[in-house]
């Protein structure tokens, strides 16, 4: 698998960004990423540039749109053409995400607990969702310097909620990338697994949000595997296990890569605490000592839904979180 770092939620001028589709994307491939979304609000007008600055600067440029209305902000990617949001109230949520899922496309719920009005009308998520299979990802992480923004964390804890409930739904992080301007904090990047038989494309990125095979860091990739009778298994893959006793138990590896996006970002020589979360709460914690990039752990199977990894150390002068995986999802089989 090759993991490659997207930004996912990105403006020009075609609504309210500051610079063009072709700088944004010499300054994202100047970070180290791979690929962008772009979705300007309620307009695709942008993407009119779409081929010649991905011949240009060899960046991904994935076909979005950020619809923006009263109720809330929903990023729409993969898109083939325009997808009409203006006659959906509150409750007629879904009946706008089968025209986006009609096309082809994901929907995302973008930054649900931003401030609303008057701060910002519709920017925090008021939609009604009555079925949470509808909705392919959440952007859990939002603006610069993520993890220590309010609102993200209660746009985590609902995540996880709905993780606890048996819905298998990716967490994304966006920058909301209107402009960069010196002193603007770092930035998070959305990696994207593919297989490593598989060049990078759209239509490739997309099935990696849909099949859950993200990691999101604002320094090195944190991954997360299960063994399992032999098997292994990725994020956004499903453990299969059938009747777990009491006392089973998987081989949980958690590795770092630092070479990633270089010069995008530094964090000082420390040790680092990955703690390895579940459904049940916190399973474990293991210590990476600097120089080391893997670590081995044995966790029982019992009662698990879901299992996934959150990297702590002090980055930019502030003990936090670094980095978070996407889940690995288990099910017992009868």
């Amino acid at each position: 698998m090759n993991w490659h770092p997207f930004e996912l939620h990105t403006h020009t001028p075609h609504s309210d960004g500051r610079h063009s589709l072709a700088e944004m994307a010499r300054e994202a491939k100047q970070r180290g990423l791979a690929g962008l979304a772009l979705t300007d609000h309620n307009t695709i007008s942008g993407l009119a540039e779409r081929v010649a600055v991905e011949e240009e600067t060899e960046i991904v440029i994935i076909q979005g749109m950020e619809w923006t209305t009263f109720y809330g902000h929903m990023v729409t990617l993969g898109l083939k053409g325009y997808a009409d949001w203006r006659d959906l109230g509150p409750d007629d949520i879904h009946k706008g995400i089968e025209r986006v899922h009609s096309q082809g496309g994901l929907v995302g719920i973008a930054h649900p607990y931003a401030l609303g009005s008057p701060i910002c009308t519709g920017c925090h998520w008021d939609y009604r969702i009555s079925d949470w299979n509808d909705v392919d990802y959440i952007e859990v992480w939002h603006e610069t310097f993520p993890s220590i923004r309010m609102h993200n964390q209660p746009s985590l804890e609902l995540w996880e909620g709905l993780l606890n409930q048996g819905f298998q739904i990716c967490a994304t992080s966006g920058r909301d990338w209107h402009g960069s301007k010196a002193g603007d904090g770092p930035e998070a990047a959305t990696f994207l697994g593919l297989p490593s038989s598989e060049k990078l494309s759209e239509a490739g990125a997309l099935q990696a949000i849909r099949s859950g095979a993200v990691s999101i860091s604002m320094g090195p990739l944190l991954l997360c595997q299960v063994v399992l009778a032999g098997k292994s298994y990725g994020l956004g893959e499903t453990v299969s296990i059938r009747d777990a006793a009491e006392g089973q138990e998987a081989t949980v590896v958690v590795s770092l890569d630092f070479r990633v996006r270089p010069g995008a970002w530094t964090l000082e020589s420390q040790p680092l605490s990955i703690i390895l979360r579940s459904n049940l709460g916190n399973m474990a914690e293991v210590k990476l000592e600097p120089g080391e990039v893997e670590a081995t752990c044995h966790l029982p199977v019992h009662g698990l839904k879901w299992l996934r990894a959150d990297l702590y150390g002090v980055f930019h002068g502030v003990r936090t979180k670094i980095a978070f995986t996407n889940p690995v999802y288990f099910m017992n089989e009868k």
